[in-house]
């Protein structure tokens, strides 16, 4: 398939998905608009992580629809997508959803819950009795299967928790391991191969106070901190994505439209590379947001959702960041974001 990045506008009346094709330089260029046949928000800012996801194989894109309680698939074709099923999510109010080969598992946060679901056949069919209900004040964030599909993160931001939830042979969960966040507002996370967990701390929004910190994912889902709260000086951190190497994390700070840097040691510690990676184009303003790498590891990819553009940076073998171009075409509900 040609690469290309989708990104969902959560339209309150008619949710739809925007996909853009990716040149060789990294620019984007519009390919299609393409109905959900749900509804979003309407509501810019939507407070999550992982709303738009590809699977695996990136044959399949998944879409939640917080408006209407309910989840999207589109087969991934030539010319553009194509919807091939639409299914409810289990609760209310979809924000986040995570695919690992025919296992789709999708977070509510209406009323905070989990649902299961096999993708077989271009069809999401319910795994029947995997709903897990969540806590009241839990405000879950980010849904996401480690590298091996074997273990379900969560992160809370009401309870400043991080749960790890076992699967089993039949795709249910066992029941969570949780631990407390090094810091406060724990948003989104990336998973490296080898089971490191990045995650960002939004800390409330406080000025300056955005953070990020590390985890050792084990065998069996538990959590064992290794780095704690390393600062990057920014805020309203809240998304995280890793190269393909695993060597760098790159964090969106959606307080002042920023991209900072981390360096992933072998034994899994942060080290904060650069405050300053990348800069949305109007700078210091509030709105970038969700983020990508491409499929190939060349292009990371940003939400900026108050100028209504799509940011794109070039990769460095070294871990910076050059700006390769801004795109607009978005509306200023516009969230999550995958690019293959």
């Amino acid at each position: 398939m040609a690469p290309a990045v989708y990104v969902q506008t959560n339209d309150a009346a008619a949710n739809e998905v925007i996909a853009f094709s990716r040149a060789d330089d990294g620019a984007l260029a519009p390919l299609g608009r393409y109905s959900t046949g749900g509804r979003g928000t309407g509501v810019p800012h939507l407070a999550s992580a992982g709303s738009v996801v590809l699977s695996d194989d990136g044959q399949w894109l998944v879409v939640v629809n917080a408006g209407s309680d309910e989840l999207s698939l589109f087969e991934v074709q030539p010319d553009g997508l194509r919807l091939a099923d639409r299914a409810s999510s289990g609760g209310r109010g979809p924000t986040s959803v995570a695919v690992r080969g025919t296992l789709v598992y999708v977070l509510n946060n209406g009323t905070p819950s989990i649902s299961g679901f096999t993708l077989a056949g271009g069809k999401l069919t319910e795994l029947e009795g995997s709903t897990r209900p969540g806590s009241s004040d839990a405000d879950p964030a980010q849904i996401s299967f480690t590298a091996d599909g074997r273990v379900l993160i969560v992160t809370e931001r009401g309870t400043n928790t991080i749960s790890s939830y076992l699967i089993d042979e039949h795709g249910y969960l066992q029941n969570p391991a949780t631990i407390k966040s090094s810091g406060q507002t724990p948003y989104g996370f990336a998973l490296t191969a080898n089971g490191s967990l990045i995650v960002s701390e939004a800390f409330g929004g406080a000025t300056g106070a955005a953070a990020a910190s590390s985890y050792a994912v084990s065998g069996v889902g538990e959590l064992t901190m290794v780095s704690g709260s390393v600062g990057d000086t920014r805020s309203e951190v809240c998304w995280v994505a890793l190269t393909k190497d695993d060597r760098f994390a790159y964090v969106t700070n959606f307080g002042d439209g920023t991209v900072s840097s981390y360096e992933i040691a072998a034994d899994r510690s942060l080290r904060l590379r650069e405050a300053v990676a990348g800069v949305a184009a109007q700078g210091s303003k509030k709105g970038l947001r969700d983020e990508a790498i491409s499929g190939d590891g060349r292009y990371l990819y940003a939400i900026d959702a108050d100028a209504q553009k799509l940011c794109g940076w070039a990769v460095g073998q070294g871990g910076q960041l050059r700006l390769v171009g801004q795109f607009g075409g978005v509306p200023d509900t516009v969230a999550g974001l995958a690019a293959s």
